[in-house]
């Protein structure tokens, strides 16, 4: 009884350990955004706001140029997720479906992509973009963001599709269907939880994307929201404040696209990751 006992309360106790000591740190930074400047700067650590205030968020939001790192970053983000799953949709049923000469040495180059360190490439890809006369422009954060997405997106729908019966999309081409619409009226509709957790991923991965923006776009009104968090300074450091109003605008689209799709999100990551 007694280990039953304890075998019962010792993963709920771990539980909750590592519940609090995730949001904790999403707490702390929301009401930081909320507190003004003297609980902020305090000796004594203020756990809640003992008076509610808007200057820090209105602060983060007039800095200049704001609504249009909010374009430039919600135009960049999203544009790099669509194009991924419209190439990694196609690419993963080729590969899972189709049998061709380097198709194993394909998937181990994608691996190996996922794998790799961008921040490493920076400099190559600073001298593309230069040569090419396109700095200071979306379109190549656009295509480099896709490019980091990718090979996750395609592994992972590569197991959703060969997950997939063949009968099934065999049974639709003998009532009629041509193979493009016995993949998008059969075999599209079953890889939905794949496509909602990695447009999640990919969102992440492009939203929080900072060292290529940094090298590549010089010009203010060229730049992300991600390098707007750094620009909070004063002379005498910081400004907390400010910076956890910032902090805490950024993350409200992934918490909000998060709430909506994580159960389907968490069944795509471990469903893709062991079939196929």
């Amino acid at each position: 009884m007694k280990r039953s006992l304890f075998g019962r309360i010792w993963p709920n106790a771990l539980a909750v350990i590592l519940f609090a000591g995730l949001v904790f740190p999403v707490y702390w930074m929301f009401t930081t955004a909320f507190k003004p400047t003297g609980d902020i700067i305090t000796e004594t650590p203020v756990w809640f706001p003992t008076e509610i205030t808007f200057e820090h968020f209105e602060k983060a939001v007039g800095v200049e140029h704001f609504w249009t790192l909010v374009r430039n970053s919600l135009t960049v983000t999203l544009l790099a997720v669509i194009f991924s799953l419209f190439l990694a949709l196609f690419a993963s049923f080729a590969v899972a479906r189709m049998r061709f000469r380097g198709r194993k040495g394909l998937i181990v180059t994608f691996m190996v992509a996922q794998m790799a360190p961008w921040e490493v490439m920076v400099i190559a890809i600073y001298m593309l973009v230069r040569d090419a006369d396109m700095l200071n422009s979306l379109v190549p954060l656009t295509l480099f963001y896709m490019m980091m997405v990718l090979p996750f997106t395609l592994l992972t729908l590569r197991g959703y599709v060969a997950a997939v019966p063949k009968e099934l999309e065999e049974s639709a081409m003998v009532d009629g269907c041509t193979r493009p619409q016995a993949f998008v009226k059969v075999i599209l509709p079953l890889l939905a939880p794949g496509l909602m957790a990695t447009s999640l991923f990919g969102f992440i991965t492009a939203w929080n994307e900072f060292p290529l923006v940094l090298i590549l776009n010089k010009d203010p009104e060229a730049k992300t929201l991600p390098l707007w968090l750094s620009q909070f300074q004063s002379q005498f450091g910081n400004d907390w404040g400010a910076t956890m109003a910032a902090a805490s605008i950024f993350a409200i689209p992934i918490l909000i696209l998060f709430v909506f799709l994580q159960r389907r999100a968490v069944s795509g990551l471990t469903d893709g990751a062991v079939k196929g």
